[in-house]
């Protein structure tokens, strides 16, 4: 029913020798580690959890998978709504704006997903 752990003896005490399984097929992107990182340092016990659990890995991608398709949901809507300047003719102008709206985009998705 429960995982059987396996033990190990560390002076007087026995520790659980618990091991996360390997995810070799997926690499971590901004935003996961982002809320890695804010887990760590606002809710460590949330972060314990999900280690026990062996959940953090898919927590992490889940994560960041959503933040990559929110922010660009989210630059699509900007567009529509904020008309940019031409870009073959005041190119800065355009990378401005573009930033801009990514930095509008990123903050929502960190305000809705990272840092909740």
């Amino acid at each position: 029913m429960g995982q059987e752990f396996r033990y190990y003896q560390c002076g007087d005490y026995f520790i659980p020798d618990i091991q996360l399984n390997p995810y070799k097929h997926k690499v971590l992107g901004k935003y996961g580690r982002m809320r890695r990182e804010y887990l760590q340092e606002q809710n460590p016990m949330l972060l314990n959890n999900l280690i026990l659990r062996d959940q953090l890995f898919l927590h992490l991608w889940e994560i960041d998978e959503t933040a990559h398709c929110r922010v660009e949901k989210l630059m699509v809507e900007l567009l529509k709504r904020n008309s940019m300047p031409n870009k073959a003719t005041n190119q800065m102008a355009w990378v401005q704006h573009m930033n801009s709206l990514k930095a509008q985009a990123e903050e929502m998705v960190l305000a809705e997903l990272i840092y909740s």
